[in-house]
């Protein structure tokens, strides 16, 4: 049994971006993924906001890793270009009353947030003219932003792999055994043994923490569920807007995707199973409706999809990143928002725990913190202008999504990046391939026969067969919905 210095229980963004910081050690390091591929769980669905720091008290440990986190996203994007703006954000209220901005902005100090101002309507409404004129006041963080979470999981993951971490997708945790100075991890694939664990599993931590006898928390999740509008609809705000906080959280938010997507949400339900992620039409059309109090520039026609994400809350609502009641076990739980944002600082505090543990923390001269990008952000070219790009026989400028212009050379290119690519559904992640107008209707099958040609073997459906099995609201849904209402 190979026996490994850290092992990392969960690929998301924090299992990842732990991942790769450790890979600047002289370490061998193993993350195990029950998926069939990295960041498959809260980090594919949520908000996508780099949040300011200020939203959350000192006293919680969200509250002291928030903005260290957000502080490192600039140089992040550079390294491993997984797409970063901060195109800043603004809380609105639509009551003539500063105080509970006030609050927010004493809170920020606190956390030691220095671009917090209070702004008046006009302000407001000449940076964001097409806001709701009611608006009065709004707290602006000029340097909170967006990004693409998934994509920079992905990074995270190569860069990682790149840089010698042993990645075991479709592993899944089933057992936790002490063993001499450490401990044997067993899974679907297989048993590893670590000399220490880190718990990183999500809405699953609590259950993984058990294993060993270690659950000082529960996870009780929590559902939000977002509307997805087609590209270029995003332009239309400039900013990320906010509602006031309430006790379920940040609100139904309105932005634009790093990609240029009109994105609202999400609403807060604890009433789903722990991974259900359906959607439903009432919930979809209550949050359309809260979202057009503060911007009426949402067209129903341009409607792309929905979907649904999990926030692992716990018990106590904060993050648990922590040594466990069992030494050489580790925490990383409870990462609800603003976990995307912290995960840069909660790494930090990972290592140095470890190493307060016992790891030995010796630099690899060989590791390199860059990883190339497989798609950058670009305007889409007129139809006309790339028809001959879409009909012409296989090559590397042939274009194969014809809605989102990404072209063969570049879904090759995410198929040899050290992880491979077991579903349509993994390119679709790294490329924007499937994710226009006719959501992968023209394109799927172009895709898959790029995969069986690269990879020497048929697509295995399977994984996007169990997938596409989630309900959720459909465009023709809405639509329909949209029809009766009228």
């Amino acid at each position: 049994m190979s026996i490994y210095d850290v092992v990392i229980i969960g690929a998301g963004i924090i299992g990842t971006t732990l991942a790769r910081e450790l890979s600047r050690y002289r370490l061998r390091v193993l993350v195990l993924e029950k998926e069939y591929d990295v960041s498959m769980g809260a980090t594919k669905a949520n908000s996508a906001i780099v949040h300011g720091g200020y939203a959350e008290s000192r006293a919680t440990l969200k509250g002291k890793l928030c903005y260290p986190g957000r502080c490192q996203f600039e140089q992040l994007d550079r390294e491993l270009h997984f797409g970063f703006d901060p195109i800043g954000s603004l809380v609105v209220t639509m009551e003539d009353a500063r105080e509970p901005l006030e609050q927010l902005v004493q809170q920020g100090t606190d956390n030691g947030v220095p671009d917090l101002e209070i702004l008046d309507g006009n302000t407001v409404r000449a940076m964001e003219p097409n806001l709701n004129p009611g608006v009065q006041w709004a707290l602006y963080c000029k340097g909170a932003g967006v990004c693409s979470p998934y994509e920079m999981a992905i990074a995270m993951a190569e860069n990682a792999v790149n840089n010698g971490v042993v990645l075991r997708l479709e592993h899944e945790v089933q057992a936790i055994s002490s063993r001499g100075e450490g401990f044997v991890v067993q899974t679907s694939g297989g048993s590893f043994q670590g000399r220490f664990v880190v718990n990183c599993a999500g809405i699953y931590a609590d259950r993984v923490s058990h294993m060993v006898g270690a659950g000082n928390f529960s996870i009780h999740p929590r559902s939000g569920e977002y509307l997805l509008f087609a590209r270029g609809t995003g332009q239309g705000v400039n900013s990320v807007i906010f509602r006031l906080p309430t006790a379920m959280g940040k609100g139904v938010l309105v932005t634009s995707t790093y990609h240029g997507n009109l994105m609202i949400g999400p609403d807060a339900s604890d009433d789903s199973p722990r991974d259900d992620t359906s959607t439903h039409m009432e919930r979809i059309a209550a949050i359309y409706q809260q979202s057009r109090q503060l911007y009426d520039g949402m067209d129903p026609k341009k409607f792309l999809r929905s979907f649904t994400g999990i926030r692992a809350r716990s018990s106590d609502n904060d993050f648990h990143i922590e040594e466990s009641s069992v030494p050489g076990f580790f925490h990383a739980a409870g990462i609800q928002s603003p976990g995307l944002t912290a995960a840069p600082a909660a790494t930090e505090r990972l290592i140095k725990l470890l190493a307060k543990s016992g790891l030995t923390l010796e630099p690899d001269p060989g590791f390199n913190p860059h990883r190339e990008p497989i798609i950058t952000r670009k305007e889409l070219r007129p139809f006309p202008e790339v028809k001959h790009l879409i009909d012409m026989p296989s090559a590397p400028e042939k274009i194969i999504c014809r809605c989102e212009q990404v072209t063969e050379a570049e879904i090759v290119d995410s198929l040899h990046r050290g992880i491979r690519v077991k579903a349509l559904d993994g390119v679709k992640r790294r490329t924007r391939a499937s994710m226009g107008w006719c959501q992968g209707t023209f394109c799927r099958p172009r895709i898959a026969e790029v995969m069986e040609r690269e990879y020497g073997e048929p697509v295995d459906n399977r994984f996007d067969i169990e997938h596409s099995g989630v309900s959720r609201v459909t465009r023709s849904d809405f639509l329909e919905f949209f029809q009766r209402r009228q």
